[in-house]
């Protein structure tokens, strides 16, 4: 799927180095410190999580646990836009799907998407002087 791999490459590109470390850390239960030690880009990191079937193109929840902990909304949205869009599994399924976990990702995608029209409050004019 190119699209997943576009995911993967667009992910890496948001992570830093010092990113990368914070990521392992989060993930220092599920990869032992010896390994962790090796894996020096992201795209290492990835490929980690790919062998040890905790990241697959149809499963990101760990994805985006480690996203949500680690505190990158920016990360955790693209998962999820990538989720929505190509998987086809809308905020209203993920309750009842085992390739989430994360309700509360709503409330990041919330706070970096644009207000509608709707949304944003207008204020009206102020009163003429009389």
């Amino acid at each position: 799927m190119a699209e997943y791999g576009s995911l993967l490459s667009d992910l890496s590109e948001n992570i830093t180095n010092e990113d990368l470390e914070q990521l392992k850390s989060a993930c220092k239960e599920d990869i032992p410190e010896d390994q962790s030690n090796n894996i020096t880009s992201s795209k290492e990191w990835f490929s980690y999580l790919e062998k040890n079937d905790k990241l697959a193109q149809d499963n990101l929840s760990y994805l985006e646990h480690i996203f949500e902990i680690s505190r990158r909304p920016d990360l955790l949205t693209r998962v999820i836009e990538y989720r929505t869009t190509v998987l086809k599994i809308s905020e209203d399924d993920e309750i009842d799907t085992k390739l989430t976990r994360i309700p509360s990702a709503k409330k990041y995608k919330d706070i970096i998407r644009q207000p509608s029209e709707d949304e944003i409050i207008k204020l009206a004019p102020p009163p003429k002087k009389v």
